[in-house]
């Protein structure tokens, strides 16, 4: 995504929205596209470039596709990732179950295999469209909220007054912190390895792999260019993953499987599980990681905050705020419940459950109706 010259900032808007990340830009899209006043505001000079989320799941490409009912939107960005029809959940190589995605009821049976920054680069191609902006760079230091509005400070020192203020501005939410909202939950042990890879992966493109084992959770998936993206849980990882490192993470979960030629990108993060417990505090809002982080198995992190701020910007427009808590928040709960338990499943270091979760898991793949009620859960068709 390319910078632009800094956007003065107004003195009043309607709805201020902190963080231009795929949550905020989902919320000034369909505020845009209400013809309701905003301003985006972003405390990073440019947007990310870097990969980190990299899944979007039906119903995120369906509020696409309502984004932009010329479906131009959802083609964009389906022509920059890799539609995958097939998740498979293993234990090492051996393949215990599968969850196809091929007969969901949607006009996009499949998950989208795309990096974060295309996401975010073709929701601010519609919001320019729609005669939007990004006002970069400006760091929100402070928020406080009267009977009618409320005033944000810059780290420069300006001052921005709205009706409204939106915090999706991630897990260290400056809205949250001034809106006393609670963010209750806890870390995980482990840490994550993410990293961005060229090679040569045995069950190839065509799919999701989930691969359980002893050392840890292991995701591998396709993306655009031959590329494949590794999440991984590791006791103590590297702050900076090298290229021998993931070849002998690879080597050791999946033996024989994997032959790594090129790290293109690599990071180490921890991973909490959190919701907060309200989503508005008066004129103060919440939606995406301000309001939920969970664990990255499944990759629903992004698609619930793009809902999220859908479901905002709608509200906001229909002027039923109340109503956006009370629809959202419980999602947030199932969602983070969802992927605490794949986590705690595929990561369980007690051999008796191993040896009842690796029996049980082809038997009930084999239930198609287990089958369709996990790829509905992951492909977020529920929370339509």
């Amino acid at each position: 995504m390319t910078s632009t010259a800094a956007l003065p900032l107004p003195a009043r808007t309607e709805v201020a929205v902190v963080g231009a990340g795929p949550t905020g830009l989902a919320l000034a899209v369909t505020l845009a596209g209400a013809g309701i006043d905003f301003v985006l505001l972003d405390r990073q000079a440019e947007g990310a470039n870097t990969s980190r989320a990299a899944v979007v799941h039906a119903r995120t490409l369906e509020v696409l596709d309502e984004l932009d009912p010329s479906g131009a939107l959802t083609a964009d960005l389906v022509g920059r990732g890799v539609p995958v029809s097939r998740f498979r959940i293993r234990d090492g190589a051996r393949p215990l179950a599968a969850v196809d995605f091929d007969r969901l009821p949607t006009a996009h049976p499949y998950t989208l295999m795309v990096p974060q920054y295309e996401t975010e680069a073709v929701l601010l191609r519609r919001l320019r469209a729609l005669g939007g902006d990004v006002h970069r760079p400006y760091e929100v230091t402070g928020v406080v909220q009267d009977a009618n509005g409320a005033t944000l400070t810059t780290a420069t020192g300006e001052t921005l007054r709205a009706a409204y203020v939106v915090g999706a501005d991630g897990m260290h939410s400056a809205v949250r912190t001034a809106a006393g909202i609670a963010f209750e939950g806890s870390a995980y042990e482990e840490s994550f390895v993410l990293a961005d890879v060229a090679m040569d992966w045995a069950p190839g493109p065509g799919e999701v792999s989930l691969v359980f084992g002893t050392a840890g959770l292991t995701v591998i998936a396709p993306l655009p260019g031959g590329r494949y993206r590794i999440v991984a849980t590791v006791a103590e990882a590297p702050a900076e993953p090298d290229l021998a490192f993931v070849r002998a993470l690879l080597d050791e979960r999946v033996p024989g499987r994997a032959a790594v030629r090129e790290l293109i990108w690599s990071s180490r993060f921890r991973i909490h599980h959190r919701v907060a417990d309200r989503y508005r505090a008066g004129r103060l809002l919440l939606a995406g990681d301000a309001a939920h982080v969970h664990s990255p198995a499944g990759g629903q992190g992004m698609n619930t905050g793009i809902q999220d701020g859908y479901a905002l910007g709608r509200a906001l427009a229909g002027g039923d705020l109340d109503g956006y808590e009370a629809a959202r928040r419980p999602v947030a709960l199932r969602v983070v419940a969802l992927t605490h338990r794949m986590t705690r499943v595929a990561t369980t270091r007690s051999r008796a459950v191993r040896a009842v979760r690796n029996a049980l898991l082809p038997v009930l793949a084999r239930i198609p109706a287990l089958r369709m009620r996990l790829a509905t859960e992951l492909a977020e068709l529920r929370y339509r």
